[in-house]
C-alpha cells in the first residue's frame, strides 16, 4: 500500500458526524435494498469480470453492493487479560488512562458501526449489549439500539442495560451525555476512529486493548491491512494502463432534505477509495481538503467521469433525475452528462472497518464492470 494509504485522515469521520447531525438524516444502511441483498449475493471473481472497454465513456448509473456482509471474527477463542488500562481521547484532543475492569456487558457506538464490527471481529460478539443505528451485520439483529435519528444517544436505554463499559470515538452524542454515564459507574472509553485504512487497523488495536486482548487487536490489523492491500492489487488489474484513461471520480456527500451537498476532498476518506479505485481523484487536483460546501465553480472545474455517493445521499435528491435538475452544474460535467454515479449503501461506503476490503471490491465492480455490480 503506498505511503498516501497509509497516512491518517486529519478530519476523520468525526467531520462526517457533525453533518450528519445537521442534516437530521436517517440512519446509515438501515433498512437499503443494498443492504438487505448483500448477505445473499453470489460474485464471480475480480478477474473474471466483464470489464468495460471505457470505463470513462460508460453511460447510467450502478449500485456497489457487499458480496458478504457478515463480519467474520479474526479469532473464535480470544484471550484476555483484565483489568486492563487503556488510553481514552478527550474532547480538546488530550489523553486519559481508564482502568476497565469486566467487560462481560459492552455498548459500542458510532457513527458508522465501525466499533461495534471491530468488537464483533475480534471475537467479542457476545459481549455486546448495544449498539448503534448503522450496526446492522448478520448476528447483530437482537442487541439493543442505543442511538436514534440523528446519531442521538438515548442515555436511559444505555443505563438500562447496565453496560460493564461503551466504546465510542465521539461521532454520536452528545458527547457531555456519554461522559456523564461516569457518574452512574459506567466505564467510558473514547477510541480515536479515522477514516482511513490504516485507521481501521489502529481502531482495532484500541478496542482490542480495552477487552485485555492485544494479540486480537494485532491479528485483526493485519488481517484488514492484508486484506485491502491484496485487494488494491487485483483491482489495479482492472484500472487502464494509461493515465491518461483512467477514471476521474469525485466523492459528493448529498442530504437534500436538508439543503447539504458536500464535496469530499483530500484527507475525508474519499481520496483513499479512489486511490484504492485506481481512480483520478478530481478534488484532491483542485488542493481541496476535507469535506466543503459544494459549488458550481467546483464541479465544473473538477469535471469528474464519475460521481461516488451514498445511496441514502442520491435517494434524498430524488435520484440522479432529481440531482441533475436541483443543481445544473452537475450536468455540466462528464458524470452529469452520462449520467455516471455510483452509490453504496451509507453504512459501508466510508466505514473503514473490518469489510474495508470488500468496500473496495464492490466498488470496483460497479465502477469497471456496472453489467456484472448487482
Amino acid at each position: 500500500m503506498s505511503p498516501r494509504l497509509r497516512r491518517l485522515a486529519s478530519l476523520g469521520v468525526s467531520v462526517v458526524a457533525g453533518m450528519l447531525l445537521l442534516s437530521g438524516c436517517a440512519a446509515p444502511g438501515s433498512g437499503s435494498a443494498a443492504e438487505e441483498t448483500a448477505a445473499s449475493v453470489t460474485q464471480a471473481p475480480l478477474s473474471e469480470l466483464d470489464v468495460v472497454d471505457d470505463p470513462r465513456a460508460y453511460e447510467g448509473a450502478s449500485t456497489a453492493v457487499l458480496a458478504q456482509n457478515a463480519v467474520e471474527p479474526v479469532t473464535d477463542d480470544p484471550q484476555q487479560t483484565l483489568p486492563s488500562t487503556v488510553t481514552s481521547y478527550t474532547q480538546d484532543g488530550g489523553e486519559e488512562q481508564i482502568e476497565v475492569t469486566s467487560t462481560d456487558r459492552v455498548v459500542a457506538v458510532d457513527l458508522a458501526g465501525s466499533t461495534a464490527a471491530s468488537v464483533w471481529a475480534l471475537g467479542f460478539g457476545d459481549a455486546l449489549v448495544g449498539k448503534d443505528q448503522s450496526t446492522t451485520f448478520p448476528g447483530t439483529e437482537d442487541i439493543e439500539t442505543v442511538t436514534s435519528g440523528g446519531h442521538t444517544v438515548n442515555a436511559e436505554a444505555i443505563i438500562a442495560l447496565a453496560p460493564d463499559v461503551v466504546i465510542t470515538d465521539g461521532t454520536v452524542g452528545p458527547r457531555d451525555v456519554i461522559e456523564q454515564l461516569r457518574d452512574v459507574g459506567i466505564t467510558v472509553v473514547f477510541v480515536k476512529n479515522e477514516a482511513s485504512f490504516a485507521g481501521a487497523g489502529e481502531l482495532a488495536t484500541q478496542v482490542a486493548a480495552v477487552f485485555g486482548a492485544p494479540e486480537a487487536g494485532e491479528l485483526l490489523a493485519d488481517r484488514i491491512a492484508s486484506d485491502v492491500d491484496a485487494k488494491i492489487v487485483e483491482v489495479a488489474e482492472l484500472v487502464p494502463d494509461d493515465e491518461g484513461d483512467r477514471v476521474r471520480m469525485l466523492f459528493l456527500y448529498l442530504r437534500g432534505n436538508a439543503g447539504v451537498y458536500y464535496l469530499f476532498g483530500e484527507e475525508s476518506g474519499a481520496d483513499e477509495l479512489i486511490e484504492a479505485l485506481g481512480g483520478v481523484d478530481t478534488a484532491g487536483e483542485l488542493g481541496w481538503e476535507g469535506m466543503k460546501p459544494m459549488t458550481d465553480e467546483a464541479l465544473v472545474a473538477a469535471d469528474p467521469d464519475l460521481i461516488l455517493t451514498m445511496t441514502g445521499g442520491i435517494e434524498s435528491v430524488g435520484g440522479v433525475d432529481g440531482l441533475l435538475q436541483e443543481k445544473p452544474a452537475v450536468a455540466l460535467t462528464s458524470a452529469g452528462q452520462h449520467e455516471r454515479f455510483v452509490d453504496m449503501d451509507d453504512g459501508a461506503m466510508l466505514s473503514f472497518g473490518p469489510r474495508s476490503a470488500d468496500v473496495i471490491d464492490a466498488l470496483a465492480r460497479a465502477v469497471y464492470a456496472p453489467d456484472d455490480a448487482e
